[in-house]
């Protein structure tokens, strides 16, 4: 059976990120990937913003991210509702917010990792320990099993880490979410901005990625149905927008047709959050794993990056990447900085949380009274709606 210090289970973006920053910290980590191959293909985008920015810098790879997608300049939302197109905000944004192409990001954190510390291949079925055990056994479904010290857990909405944690399952917003790419090859004439377009309670979200590149997605009431057809995807979402201006049609139309997606979107509910048990001895969850929450305030991410950069400076500050000490600081420090984390990301991420749970639930309410509930709590609990990107994680 293999051994390892730090196990990292996931090698999406907070995962790839968890075991750079260890890196950094002179920490090494494996990172167990269930797939084949680097899971660069999914997936269409991710919004990055001021605080996630932040993040990167510390982690070393923001300059050369920087150069693969413009910088935005402000929010615009476009309403259609009654037959006539309307702008009904127009939002600068102050810091710096841009739209990466989620192969960008996880091509480049892959880039600046030591050869060999994702392990492909290796789906994880179950993690057991043992009582007077300081060490953790993971069982994958080849048949193979590693023991651990030390487990990360940022293997997603439906981490099994989680479930180790007894954390509560997650929920389901009332909505389903299409994503897609559009390349135009002589170039788009879009502003650089984020667009939105309302109309009959379907909403279509519009981000150029560079002057090629651009990203979009449309919210809907959810559908029971997850197609996973790209074909059937996009014809379904060209119905639904049959009234909708010709550029967003066309857009669609021309959709990268291995970039689409549909998906019914998850959320750990605000209160779970505030109550939840994150850690147990050297055991622990970051980034979706921790707190998946809806893409409304487009901060998934960016905690998820936050977390990593947290979680690494803790375990540096205890001691962990001091070679000789390493094995009388494994467990008591690991357990110590896992504390620390919890403590000092727990109310960060609920109240992430609570504001994508309101906008959530109100952009997928069709009673008026509750549009105006949600509404009046958005105005109560976030007076400045984008205040959450003036959050910093801190140093490395």
């Amino acid at each position: 059976m293999e051994d390892c210090e730090v196990a990292i289970i996931g090698a999406g973006i907070c995962g790839l990120a968890m075991g750079l920053a260890l890196h950094k910290k002179g920490i090494k980590s494996v990172i167990m990937e269930r797939s084949e191959s680097l899971r660069n293909v999914t997936g269409a985008a991710i919004g990055i913003r001021p605080n996630g920015w932040r993040a990167l810098d510390q982690l070393g790879v923001a300059e050369n991210l920087r150069h693969t997608a413009v910088r935005l300049r402000r929010e615009r939302v476009i309403s259609l509702d009654g037959g006539k197109q309307k702008d009904i905000s127009l939002t600068p944004w102050d810091g710096e917010t841009r739209c990466l192409r989620r192969k960008d990001l996880i091509d480049t954190l892959y880039a600046a990792l030591p050869l060999g510390t994702v392990k492909f291949g290796r789906q994880l079925e179950s993690i057991t320990s043992g009582s007077h055990s300081t060490k953790h056994v993971l069982r994958f479904i080849d048949g193979s099993s590693i023991m651990a010290k030390v487990v990360i857990g940022c293997d997603g909405g439906k981490s099994i880490i989680a479930n180790f944690l007894s954390l509560k399952p997650t929920k389901t917003f009332p909505l389903c979410a299409v994503r897609g790419l559009t390349n135009y090859p002589n170039g788009h004439s879009y502003n650089h901005e984020f667009a939105r377009f309302t109309k009959d309670n379907v909403i279509v979200g519009r981000i150029p990625i560079d002057d090629n590149l651009v990203y979009w997605f449309c919210l809907q009431r959810r559908d029971e149905n997850v197609w996973e057809d790209p074909e059937v995807i996009r014809q379904s979402t060209l119905e639904l927008l049959s009234n909708y201006p010709q550029e967003i049609r066309e857009m669609i139309e021309e959709t990268e047709m291995k970039s689409l997606s549909v998906t019914h979107m998850r959320y750990r509910a605000p209160w779970d959050l505030l109550m939840g048990t994150f850690c147990k001895g050297t055991v622990t969850v970051a980034g979706d794993a921790m707190h998946i929450m809806g893409p409304f305030l487009g901060q998934g991410g960016s905690a998820g990056l936050e977390d990593v950069v947290v979680l690494a400076r803790t375990m540096s500050q205890l001691g962990l990447n001091n070679g000789e000490s390493r094995s009388k600081v494994m467990t008591h420090g690991v357990e110590e900085a896992f504390n620390r984390f919890v403590k000092q990301r727990r109310m960060r991420v609920v109240r992430l949380s609570l504001q994508t749970y309101i906008i959530g639930m109100l952009w997928g309410t069709s009673s008026i009274l509750k549009k105006i509930l949600y509404i009046m709590l958005l105005i109560l609990l976030f007076p400045y709606q984008h205040s959450h990107t003036d959050y910093d994680c801190g140093y490395l």
